[in-house]
């Protein structure tokens, strides 16, 4: 039987750790699981609290509206107003999501078709590369580095660079740009002023610009990630999807908005019309609650992964796997070793797994150009890291 979508999909290589993980596990042996991003802090109380007291009421049980109910939309203007000085028309300029994940696909819906085609970091969270192939479009794949020792400067300048030179080899030329930064996996970050760069770019160019800011309240060290909407004109070609996944911790809670851009948020708003009634309305109430009671709360989030990021990283560094801090996400990008670099990362990370009882997302799982890498989710509490750190010690006996 032939499925046409997914025929073309590669194996999901994830996929393979996670059944190594579960046989280990099952053979009673302690795996660290740092390779799902899947955030383990609980989310915030009166969130909690707001969704049992709604789910009991029997008038939210009924269907609710796609584009989210109105106080919801309110809310996101409001956060964006006060994080961003950005000031968004809840009517026109916000639609809420069923997660990030639900409103990149269907963005490349109403963006793209045959014959069309994005440009696409690489590498990159997995949607974003298969979101638009989707849609029956191309994807042209851009080289994004992650930071080196120099930092993220010259990682930006070099994919900036990169961008440019691949809309000009492109034909046809390219109709959307997907961006997201702090970016997953690489960490790369970017700043305002490279955020002007693009968006100037893309208005002379007739290009949207799609950005994923999933990670816009997971930066350390003084860093603070800019939304796209932040640059003089963006709207005009610009669309951004915030999460409250990673901010608020609320994972499986899948709200999130698409903002920005008038036209796009309109034609995203009418497919949605046709294919969904929403995120469960308790759920959306409780999301109101947690933005507009609970406004610091990514901050305390935010202190956890940066605590977590140093177990990690100072630890690999003490055992001779030196990596650059990142200053965003919830994740650590790491070169493989020199010594282990011939495996490739499918087989170094199911070999981290196997010996070290530690379990790493591969690289290769997110597109060309991640195979030399490794990712590491900050997903366990600092006794656990610690943990890891010891047992990839005994176990990566070459770097000693």
């Amino acid at each position: 039987m032939e499925f046409r979508r997914i025929n073309g999909l590669p194996p999901y290589v994830f996929a393979h750790i996670d059944a190594l993980k579960l046989g280990a596990r099952r053979a009673g042996r302690d795996v660290i699981d740092m390779a799902f991003g899947n955030p383990d802090l609980p989310s915030p109380d009166v969130a909690v609290e707001k969704l049992a007291e709604a789910v009991r009421n029997p008038r939210n049980h009924r269907y609710s509206a796609s584009r989210g109910i109105p106080k919801l939309r309110q809310a996101v203007t409001s956060l964006y107003q006060r994080r961003f000085g950005v000031e968004l028309d809840p009517d026109s300029e916000v639609v809420t999501t069923i997660g990030a994940k639900e409103g990149l696909s269907h963005l490349m819906w109403v963006l793209l078709g045959p014959g069309d085609s994005a440009l696409v970091p690489s590498p990159s969270y997995p949607i974003h590369i298969y979101a638009p192939l989707f849609a029956g479009a191309d994807v042209r794949h851009v080289r994004l580095e992650g930071p080196g020792a120099a930092g993220d400067q010259d990682s930006s300048e070099a994919f900036f660079a990169n961008l440019m030179e691949a809309w000009e080899s492109a034909w046809p030329k390219p109709r959307v740009v997907i961006l997201s930064f702090p970016h997953n996996p690489t960490t790369a970050c970017v700043d305002l002023a490279w955020m002007q760069r693009i968006v100037d770019f893309a208005r002379e160019h007739d290009i949207v610009l799609v950005h994923d800011f999933a990670y816009a309240d997971i930066a350390f060290d003084g860093y603070d990630p800019p939304s796209i909407l932040q640059v003089p004109g963006a709207k005009d070609v610009a669309v951004e999807l915030y999460s409250m996944t990673k901010s608020f911790s609320m994972a499986g809670w899948r709200v999130a908005f698409a903002v920005g851009n008038a036209e796009v948020i309109a034609a995203l708003t009418k497919l949605k019309s046709y294919l969904d009634y929403g995120t469960f309305q308790p759920i959306q109430i409780a999301a109101i609650v947690a933005m507009n009671e609970a406004p610091d709360f990514p901050t305390s989030v935010n202190a956890v992964y940066q605590a977590r990021r140093d177990a990690l990283c100072d630890g690999l560094g003490r055992i001779g796997w030196s990596i650059p801090k990142p200053r965003g996400t919830m994740f650590v990008w790491a070169p493989i070793p020199e010594p282990y670099q011939e495996m490739g990362s499918l087989e170094f990370a199911s070999f981290l797994v196997a010996e070290a009882e530690v379990a790493a997302s591969p690289g290769v799982g997110f597109g060309p150009g991640g195979d030399g890498h490794v990712r590491f989710a900050l997903i366990e509490n600092e006794q656990r890291i610690g943990q890891a750190v010891r047992n990839l010690r005994r176990t990566l006996t070459k770097l000693a």
